[in-house]
């Protein structure tokens, strides 16, 4: 019983941090601000009512897509189909670009999770169309990833 409520406490704390990285990737669109780390930093100071040391995964998180923010941004675009890539909503990008970071560069968090992860925000920050808006473009994009979708890859 033990187990199951540590794994149910990583999973909300997990998917806590993944609210936290979808609202300070739309404050960082809608800023335009190129010092992501300064603006993390004021996010985490302003906004953030709990200490930043126990969101390290929110940290990974954020840094890792400024790390591929060029190669995410350009297969976002690439799998849109019939919408142009600067017509896709803040909140919508910030989710999408969430889930493919994780998607291709997470390779301890299985596929599946980051997009049932990225659908369930959808529902909290988005309106009613990005549920299906966002899974559209993130089930053409996972037909791009090497691995089982359910399973985490073993380093």
């Amino acid at each position: 019983m033990v187990e199951n409520s540590d794994k149910s406490s990583k999973r909300a704390h997990r998917h806590r941090s993944r609210q936290l990285v979808v609202q300070f990737l739309y404050m960082w669109d809608a800023t335009g601000d190129d010092d992501w780390e300064n603006l993390l930093d004021d996010f985490f100071e302003i906004y953030v009512k709990e200490a930043r040391a126990d969101y390290a995964f929110t940290d990974e998180l954020i840094a890792g897509f400024f790390e591929h923010h060029d190669a995410i941004d350009e297969l976002i675009e690439s799998h849109t189909q019939n919408w142009a890539f600067n017509r896709i909503g803040r909140t919508d990008l910030a989710i999408l670009r969430l889930a493919v970071y994780e998607l291709f560069y997470r390779k301890d968090i299985p596929p599946i999770v980051s997009i049932n992860e990225a659908i369930d925000l959808s529902k909290e920050f988005s309106g009613p169309e990005a549920k299906r808006f966002i899974n559209g473009i993130l089930d053409r994009i996972k037909e791009k990833v090497n691995r089982p979708l359910r399973d985490p890859e073993v380093q």
